[in-house]
């Protein structure tokens, strides 16, 4: 059985940037790849550039064999050390958030004009403002997020396990790490990724934050995932928590929201006016990473299949685009805008099926609101009539338009 996904839109990241005096950063959730992708990279430089062993400084901070160098000053001369001169040499520095001070090592090794630097980091915080002041212009981002569903099958294909695409999508909802694809039982599953959810809780949220009442932050989690795809505001959360019996206050819920959405098991679809062109202060929408962390959350929320399909564009989409928001139009709401490198636009309504006359019509009335030029879609898991156009409204079925 084949040991690693092939992910070839990060590889070629990396590759492009490669050799380039310029620092990579890969950041993303916990166990959503980003070890076994610089692995990936380091055996193409191996054997694709000829780069020799002795090249590579690799070092892993969650390992406790690497505690001392932790120290920003300790790091630098252990590095300083080790970099052969004359010669290309290739750091990898993984979960560096565990260095107090690193973008000063970083900052250092960067006018080395014979050290080329990656990086990587499981929350978002460690590239908060101040750092991102220090290191601006000096680095790019890549956004790594757990497997596509394009990336599930091909590796289901290549391990002779693919089945059929619906199958594929099915076992696609019950989790996209992608250490799940190794795991056969259901319970095995569950207890892996509630591993999973306990480290990013404990280690990202709970200790950055020295937060005392782990079960109201639990408590909040367990609402943003319930309320995928509906309007939240810290308020509501507050009143939830309350009527259930947990003492909160306004300024607590919305600490311990920044913290979720550091950790990277969320994300923020912020509202926008599609027609002024603009974000607005409005109450956002919030995603989470992965279905199968809702599922160990939310045993009982199974039902909910619309909003599951809506998650698991917007993961998508935030593949595909820059950006992703929840748009506005004329009172009407669109499911997503995307917003592309190139700045242009395109368009989203989801939904389980169309094939009723009303809700067809509902579900077109937001997009044709719209005047200007940028794609329209229409996303269904129906497989009748998969594919029409209404006035330059494409629709499209969904395991399709994830597989393009």
């Amino acid at each position: 059985m084949q040991k690693y996904v092939n992910r070839p839109e990060y590889l070629d990241f990396l590759k492009r940037w490669q050799n380039k005096q310029i620092i990579k950063v890969v950041s993303g959730v916990r166990r959503a790849g980003k070890s076994t992708l610089f692995y990936l990279f380091r055996n193409y430089l191996k054997e694709h550039e000829g780069v020799k062993d002795e090249q590579f400084i690799s070092i892993n901070f969650e390992n406790m064999k690497y505690d001392n160098l932790r120290n920003a000053q300790n790091l630098y001369d252990y590095l300083e050390n080790k970099i052969i001169p004359d010669q290309m040499n290739y750091i990898f520095l993984d979960e560096i958030q565990h260095v107090k001070e690193f973008e000063r090592v970083v900052d250092s090794l960067f006018l080395k004009d014979n050290v080329d630097i990656y990086l990587t980091g499981s929350n978002a915080y460690f590239l908060s403002s101040e750092i991102a002041t220090l290191l601006t212009g000096r680095y790019v981002e890549l956004k790594i997020l757990p497997l596509s569903f394009s990336e599930f099958v091909a590796w289901h294909k290549q391990n002779d396990k693919f089945t059929n695409n619906d199958d594929m999508f099915n076992k696609y909802l019950e989790s996209s790490f992608p250490y799940t694809l190794f795991i056969d039982t259901l319970k095995e599953r569950n207890e892996y990724l509630q591993g999973v959810y306990s480290t990013i809780v404990l280690t990202d949220i709970v200790s950055r934050l020295n937060i005392k009442d782990t079960p109201v932050l639990e408590r909040v989690i367990q609402n943003l995932y319930s309320s995928i795809g509906s309007q939240v505001s810290i308020n509501k959360i507050t009143n939830t928590l309350k009527s259930a019996g947990y003492s909160s206050s306004n300024k607590t819920v919305d600490r311990y929201l920044g913290g979720i959405l550091d950790s990277l098991l969320m994300y923020e679809a912020k509202r926008y006016d599609i027609h002024g062109r603009q974000l607005l202060n409005s109450q956002s929408k919030y995603y989470g990473v992965d279905m199968g962390i809702r599922n160990i959350l939310l045993p009982d929320h199974q039902e909910d299949f619309g909003h599951i399909i809506e998650n698991i564009v917007y993961l998508e989409l935030l593949r595909r685009n820059k950006a992703v928001y929840v748009g506005e139009s004329n009172k009407y709401e669109v499911d997503f805008v995307g917003i592309n490198d190139m700045n242009e636009l395109s368009y989203y309504q989801v939904a389980l099926t169309t094939m009723d006359e009303k809700v067809l019509k509902r579900e077109l009335r937001s997009l044709e609101q719209i005047r200007d030029s940028y794609p329209k879609y229409l996303l269904t898991l129906d497989t009748i009539n998969r594919t029409a156009n209404y006035n330059g409204i494409q629709k499209l079925n969904l395991i399709d338009w994830l597989l393009n």
